[in-house]
């Protein structure tokens, strides 16, 4: 079946979602999420887009871009080949890390935009990472009240006031309310499996195998066992890991 065409934005402006394949974990660590930002500022100057917002979660990302010239495609993949690499090289693994091509949905008016910042922001408030949006920097919710290069938010607070400290004022306002206009595009968590679950669900697929005798199968047999235990809804690769002994980056590549 064809693809379809990806819906253009009038306005330039397009919230993006980036998943990891299979529900992989694109996030181990806060260096990750540094290299990852650090690659979207990256290609700033050459591709001329703006950056308004982000949210990096452990297995999927947001992102609210304004394309300027550049062809939003073309940034996410220089975006995503440039973090897949390193990512690739840090975790002695290979081959795609995200999942299928990046989803999109264009953002035409500057309510929708504060609309899918305000979701985009209280994600890890309410996946219960965090239990507020000044906790974290996995967001670019801080941006808003300090200098950082990468977020373009002028455009954004001007939208409150042309004064800057009352268009801090009502821009936090607006993104702690109530969060009741949800954007079309979200990304919904898959119900985590409890261990005991996940341990019953590998025994089966590794046909009772203890986590020894799996750790000491031919390699071919081993990683079909693993791919097949991948498959599992709700089962994530550092839960595996942690069941069966074996090292993430060895999961990530079966």
């Amino acid at each position: 079946m064809a693809r379809q065409a990806r819906q253009k934005s009038s306005s330039g402006i397009y919230h993006i979602l980036l998943r990891g394949i299979n529900r992989q974990v694109i996030f181990e660590d806060d260096e990750d999420k540094e290299k990852f930002l650090e690659c979207v500022g990256f290609y700033k100057a050459d591709c001329h887009y703006e950056v308004y917002g982000y949210c990096l979660m452990d297995n999927h990302i947001h992102l609210v871009i304004k394309e300027n010239g550049t062809d939003i495609g073309a940034i996410m993949k220089r975006i995503g080949v440039r973090y897949v690499a390193w990512y690739n090289r840090k975790y002695y693994r290979c081959g795609h890390l995200f999942q299928d091509r990046f989803q999109s949905e264009p953002v035409e008016t500057d309510s929708y935009l504060l609309t899918v910042l305000r979701h985009i922001h209280q994600n890890p408030v309410r996946a219960g990472l965090i239990q507020s949006l000044s906790e974290g920097w996995s967001s670019s919710y801080s941006a808003y009240f300090e200098a950082n290069p990468l977020v373009d938010s002028f455009y954004i607070l001007k939208m409150f006031s042309s004064d800057d400290e009352e268009a801090s004022r009502q821009f936090k306002q607006f993104m702690q309310a109530s969060d009741n206009a949800v954007p079309s595009l979200v990304y919904k968590e898959p119900v985590l499996l409890r261990d005991e679950e996940a341990r019953a669900l590998i025994q089966q697929l590794a046909n009772s195998r203890t986590s020894l005798e799996l750790q000491t199968m031919k390699k071919t047999d081993r990683d079909e066992v693993l791919r097949k235990i991948k498959q599992i809804e709700g089962i994530s690769t550092r839960q595996i890991a942690r069941l069966t002994g074996i090292s993430q980056s060895v999961i990530a590549r079966a």
